[in-house]
């Protein structure tokens, strides 16, 4: 039988988090699997424990959003174990682009009974990151999110963008993809493994969880009147048919600019410019079908 730990982020979601486990947890115990529970109070410390109890032999149950996801998953790398998410933050866009079950029936069971899965990391600076590494308006975007968690999380999510375009000045990126280097003024650079942020956009549809690739997508300057066309053309992935918007793969990407940025991933700012990021093929072992 397996045990688990479940690492809880207490204000994922204002609270969600917990409120997601617990009849996860019901079910589970309920088989007779071993649970236990530790609410995390730090990045350092998600990564510390979920390492801590996947060396134990349990699998290592993120339960909030996807930033949690991203701290436990380095910590169940580093150890080599098993990584499961119960969804409890505002966006989920990993839980949406593994297709989790939404239900905590269906969740136990997929954690009592699921094979895992490999799915690739990104690594910025030793941060890993099982989702998107991002730099420009969507991450002054997600600045804006992270003060204003009083707000609903897609409405948040929706009026972050248009705040961040009132005050944005495109600068000149410098990308280098696999030592390629090529630059041009634009409103987002994306390092992309699962391709969905910001509450349900498809930003890069082309990325592939597994592929042991980075899908790297630029967003050239454009007028400031499209920003709201662009994000709804992003809900179904219309916008990378936009002149503006190019496409390349790589394996490894540093990311410049002439303006100071903040670097985002899954949720996060986690690191200044420039900034490196590399692939870790099939690293991560996680219960997803």
């Amino acid at each position: 039988m397996r045990a688990f730990t479940a690492l809880v982020n207490p204000i994922s979601g204002g609270g969600h988090g917990l409120r997601q486990w617990e009849p996860v947890a019901d079910v589970l115990r309920s088989a007779g699997a071993g649970v236990r529970v530790v609410e995390t109070s730090s990045a350092e410390h998600a990564r510390s424990a979920a390492a801590s109890a996947a060396r134990d032999g349990d699998i290592v149950v993120a339960v909030g959003g996807d930033g949690l996801v991203r701290d436990v998953a380095g910590g169940v790398v580093d150890a080599g174990g098993v990584l499961g998410v119960v969804p409890g933050g505002r966006g989920n866009d990993l839980a949406r682009a593994l297709a989790l079950p939404s239900s905590a029936a269906e969740l136990a069971r997929l954690l009592l009974d699921g094979e895992p899965r490999a799915i690739d990391v990104l690594d910025v600076g030793g941060v890993l990151v099982p989702g998107n590494v991002y730099v420009g308006i969507d991450s002054l975007s997600t600045r804006i999110i992270n003060d204003t968690r009083w707000l609903p999380a897609l409405l948040a999510y929706r009026l972050a963008p248009v705040r961040a375009i009132l005050r944005w000045r495109s600068p000149m990126f410098t990308v280098t993809v696999d030592g390629q280097a090529h630059s041009v003024r634009a409103y987002s650079v994306v390092v992309a493994n699962s391709g969905a942020y910001g509450h349900g956009l498809r930003i890069v549809p082309s990325a592939v969880l597994d592929d042991g690739a980075l899908d790297v997508l630029t967003v050239g300057d454009g007028p400031r009147r499209e920003i709201v066309k662009f994000m709804r053309e992003a809900k179904t992935g219309e916008h990378v048919r936009r002149d503006e918007v190019t496409l390349t793969t790589g394996t490894s990407v540093t990311i410049d600019a002439d303006a100071p940025l903040p670097v985002c991933a899954d949720g996060d700012e986690i690191t200044t410019l420039p900034a490196t990021v590399r692939i870790h093929p099939k690293a991560l072992r996680i219960l997803a079908p």
